[in-house]
């Protein structure tokens, strides 16, 4: 017998999930101890996507941080544009017209339904069910072409102005909308039908990567992965903006907050924002889509061209920007996975003096390594498509 041999079995073992890995989005990475198939304990990392929005902010002119808000949540870009412009609007005190807040509703709960459908239809991929995939992808790119026809532009837009939005929306946009919101209804239907009571998916996802409500309070849940755990809190029901308490929609909510459940929410959440948007294009009129405050917006062109006071507010725009009066402000708007929040410092320059963003995959991300210990390598996979982390946001 060699007494000589060296001991190599050992009792767990360690394994990086992510980053190249097509389930953790690319730039994830959790590492995990394994006994077996259980994870005995993990760590996460945020990410490898560093874009130092906040700094680049800071170093931007008000105007011109609009297109990094793009890139936060690029699955919903739009409600950034929107959260990002409404705290520039608070801290510079002036209000949108009504014409402008409908087109901004309309783009919004357009883009949480987009939103929702890439977690619900890619999660199911990674949990093996590939068919509702095309069903989603393929409504989610005709909302997308009537976008690109508001924006000229299909996944991250700059749309949203200070004060207002960059153009109308076209003539037949309202009907268009309509139409495609069937086919959305009709897309939900009929990957409920696939999903709800089909066993494999039940059993993949009930029980599965459960949060109580004392947890998700705790760990700073917001939006869906927040109300399926049974907390009935929306910052469209609870600190109304934008004309939301006025519109007729309900706010799904679930008991287990699993899995299970967190697709449940989102699937309903997609039938409401329809609701939405149905509300606002029937309210819509004719009027102005910006303010008419001088400190945001340009002056005509024959004002330019005809009057030293019209050439003078166009050169001070140009050369200095928008220059909101010292002070500070939060503004915070349902977003698609929860609370997007903008915290802004004035200095009274052309440059926002600080910037911090508060978005909502934060927490659910930090809280990911707590909730797959106990479980299998493949619940894991389950639970991060239900959070819906997007990376653009782990930037820090």
């Amino acid at each position: 017998m060699n007494t000589a041999k060296r001991e190599l079995e050992t009792n767990t073992m360690l394994l990086n999930l992510g980053p190249s890995h097509p389930a953790m989005h690319g730039a994830l990475r959790t590492q995990i101890e394994l006994d077996g198939e259980l994870i005995v304990r993990a760590a996460s990392e945020m990410g490898y996507l560093h874009r130092c929005f906040e700094k680049h902010s800071e170093h931007s002119t008000y105007q011109q941080v609009i297109p990094y808000t793009d890139r936060l949540n690029y699955l919903s870009a739009l409600m950034n544009n929107v959260g990002y412009c409404r705290a520039v609007e608070k801290l510079l005190g002036i209000e949108t017209p009504e014409r402008c807040i409908l087109i901004r509703v309309v783009m919004c709960e357009l883009s949480r339904i987009m939103d929702h459908l890439v977690c619900v239809g890619t999660n199911l991929v990674d949990i093996g069910a590939l068919t509702n995939f095309w069903y989603f992808f393929n409504v989610r790119e005709k909302i997308y072409t009537l976008i690109e026809k508001v924006t000229g532009a299909r996944l991250t837009y700059a749309y949203t102005r200070i004060g207002g939005v960059a153009r109308d929306i076209y003539p037949d946009f309202p009907a268009e909308v309509k139409s495609v919101l069937k086919e959305v209804d009709q897309a939900v239907n009929d990957v409920r039908g696939l999903v709800v009571n089909n066993r494999i998916f039940v059993e993949r996802t009930v029980d599965v990567g459960r949060v109580t409500k004392q947890q998700a309070i705790e760990w700073g849940f917001t939006g869906p992965c927040l109300r399926a755990s049974g907390v009935p809190h929306d910052l469209r029901k609870s600190e109304p903006y934008y004309l939301y308490n006025e519109f007729d929609f309900d706010i799904p909510i679930a008991e287990n907050g699993d899995t299970y459940d967190r697709t449940m929410v989102r699937f309903e959440e997609i039938r409401q924002s329809g609701r939405i948007i149905h509300q606002a294009l029937d309210r819509l009129r004719p009027g102005p889509v910006h303010s008419d405050d001088p400190r945001v917006v340009m002056p005509p062109k024959e004002e330019v061209y005809g009057s030293i006071e019209g050439l003078m507010r166009h050169f001070k725009l140009i050369m200095h920007g928008i220059e909101p009066p010292p002070g500070e402000v939060y503004s915070a708007t349902e977003a698609a996975n929860g609370e997007l929040g903008f915290y802004i410092v004035s200095d009274g320059s052309m440059h926002p003096y600080r910037i911090k963003v508060r978005p909502p995959c934060f927490p659910l991300f930090a809280a990911f390594e707590k909730m797959i210990e106990g479980l299998m390598v493949a619940d894991a996979i389950a639970i991060l498509g239900s959070l819906n982390i997007v990376v653009g946001e782990l930037d820090r």
